[in-house]
């Protein structure tokens, strides 16, 4: 796997790039990213565990002894136990959430992926993810990685982002526009 140059900024940017490089050395990427997405995934499911990670008024040994038993029970890898624990004792875990998305950013960019995040006013059928996956392969050029996310005030519809472009075909952007005509008639 060829890994590009192009390094993530800010203090989650710079941990996300030596996580990301250090990965690489040892090719355990894709174990390292499936366990960042499942601790990611755990703290959106468990607010006391957000809490753990993101509040300063636990020190750095409780959170240390808190997280390494969650991690072995989830079945993170050495690194990834190592690289959360050393988040720990620095006092960096607040910025885990934007270090795990750094590093599924460099590893998007280094499968020839672009990351798109898709918004829908219902779950997504059978076929129709792959469908949408296919039309946005086509247009971009590049293998898209779908965040899904389901908002059902959009009504209909979708939003897709795609970097800083924004495609929205939502029934309720569509309803504003028709509210906005008839109001300035």
């Amino acid at each position: 796997m060829a890994t590009e140059k192009a390094h993530e900024t800010g203090l989650a940017g710079r941990y996300a790039t030596a996580l990301f490089e250090l990965a690489t050395e040892r090719k355990a990427v894709e174990g390292v990213s499936a366990d960042m997405g499942a601790f990611r995934r755990a703290m959106d499911g468990t607010p006391d565990l957000a809490r753990l990670v993101k509040s300063p008024v636990f020190s750095r040994e409780d959170q240390a002894k808190a997280l390494k038993p969650v991690l072995e029970k989830m079945g993170a890898s050495a690194l990834t136990i190592q690289f959360v624990l050393l988040l720990a004792f620095k006092r960096r875990l607040f910025a885990l959430e934007g270090i795990i998305a750094g590093f599924e950013r460099m590893l998007a960019r280094s499968r020839g992926e672009t990351e798109a995040e898709v918004t829908s006013a219902r779950p997504f059928a059978d076929g129709e993810l792959n469908e949408l996956k296919n039309t946005l392969k086509a247009k971009l050029g590049r293998e898209p990685r779908l965040h899904t996310k389901v908002d059902p005030s959009l009504l209909g519809g979708l939003v897709v982002k795609v970097g800083s472009r924004m495609i929205d075909t939502s029934l309720r952007t569509k309803l504003s526009g028709i509210r906005a005509a008839i109001k300035g008639q």
